[in-house]
Formats: structure tokens, sequence, C-alpha cells
């Protein structure tokens, strides 16, 4: 039976050159694990991914994908959105979790992206956090996935966990967590890294008994929680 490496035992960097190449080790494996990791979220425009990306906030990817079908049938452009009635839409959203909440942002979104921006989801971070809805997270997922723009990492639980676990960062917040990521990971990596990160939380490094012994990225984290 293959167990995974002890904590103890695996070798922590002691240098800015030992950090880096630790780092770029980390980057080569998860090209090794998930070479074509991409965002799960379904969707055939950027205004759709920004939708999806507001209801899968304490909610499955799973699930979104399971209602936005019937979703953007009902609503096939902004401006159905726009003149949505919120009840009715909290309605079709409901088993998302917080409809409420999330109705009037995909309202408010629309109404705002078609008074400002002439319909079209903008493609800088500057403008995208005038939307509601659009924080840091679902700003950079709209931003990398949509539009190939690296305005910075996105930051879910996965990632969140994942990085403290590899030593990546130090914080506990979201944006401190992005912060401490943009500065070790290069910056054409940043999209690619989020995607293969948050695939990772989910197949691999889980939040409860995280599957070390099938790692590739075993030999290199000495994180206390490492199932052994």
């Amino acid at each position: 039976m293959t167990t995974a490496t002890k904590p103890a035992r695996v070798k922590r960097p002691r240098t800015a050159a030992e950090r880096k190449a630790r780092v770029q080790e980390i980057l080569r494996l998860l090209d090794v694990m998930y070479p074509n990791a991409t965002c799960a979220l379904h969707h055939r425009n950027p205004w759709e991914l920004l939708v999806a990306t507001i209801l899968s906030a304490q909610c499955t990817d799973k699930r979104v994908n399971e209602v936005t079908p019937g979703l953007f049938t009902k609503y096939p452009t902004i401006d159905d959105f726009a003149a949505a009635r919120p009840e009715v839409l909290a309605n079709d959203i409901r088993s998302t979790g917080f409809f409420n909440n999330k109705a009037r942002s995909i309202i408010g979104a629309a109404r705002r992206i078609k008074e400002a921006f002439k319909g079209r989801v903008p493609r800088t971070m500057e403008e995208m956090l005038t939307v509601p809805g659009a924080a840091r997270k679902t700003a950079n997922v709209v931003l990398g996935t949509a539009y190939g723009i690296a305005s910075g990492v996105v930051v879910d639980t996965h990632v969140q966990r994942v990085s403290a676990r590899l030593d990546l960062t130090s914080h506990s917040e979201p944006a401190k967590i992005e912060q401490d990521l943009m500065k070790v990971i290069p910056k054409d990596r940043w999209i690619l890294f989020s995607h293969q990160i948050i695939h990772h939380g989910r197949a691999r490094c889980v939040a409860r008994k995280p599957r070390c012994a099938e790692c590739l990225l075993d030999p290199l984290c000495y994180a206390k929680d490492k199932t052994v």
C-alpha cells in the first residue's frame, strides 16, 4: 500500500533560490496532474460566466450547472435579466442558496453593465468592481476565463486551503492570500494556476483526509494535516 511522506521528512526550502525552485516544481507537477484545467462553470459568453460565478457563491459548480441552462433559456440576454422581477428570479435560482441576495446582485449587475458599459461585461478590474456581485474573486474568474486577462489570482475556499498547505501563504484573508500568490507565481501562470489549484482541492487536496498518497506534490508538501 502506498503511503504519503511524513511532514517531518520533507525538506523545507531554506533560501530564496530554494523557495523559487520549489514553486517551479509545484507548477510543473500541477501541469502533469491537470494539464487542461479550466473553469468548471458552463457558459457561452462573459455575461453567462458572470451570472454563473455569482450563483456559485456558497454553492457547488455542479448545482450551478444544473440551474443555468434553464435560467439562460428563460433570460437569454442581459436586457432580460435587467427587467426581471427580483422575487421571480430568486425563485428561479432558489436551489443555489442565498437566492434573494443573488437575485438582487444579478439584476443589479445586468442594469449596471447595460447602463455603464453598453451591455458588455467590462474588461478591467477597476470597472468590474463597480458591478454588483463582482468582488475580486468573481472579477478574476470572469477576466481570466472569459477574456484571458491575468488581473490576479482567484482565491476561493480550495485555493485558500491548498495554498496554506503548500506553504505559499501564511494568511487566512483572501486579499492577503492573493497578494502572496501574485508575488511567487509568475503572472503568465495566474489564470491556469487558479484553475489547477481549484481542481486539486476538489480531486485530491480535500478538506478532510486529503489523498496525499496519490498526490504528486507529496514529496514537496510538509502540511501538518497530511494523511500518512
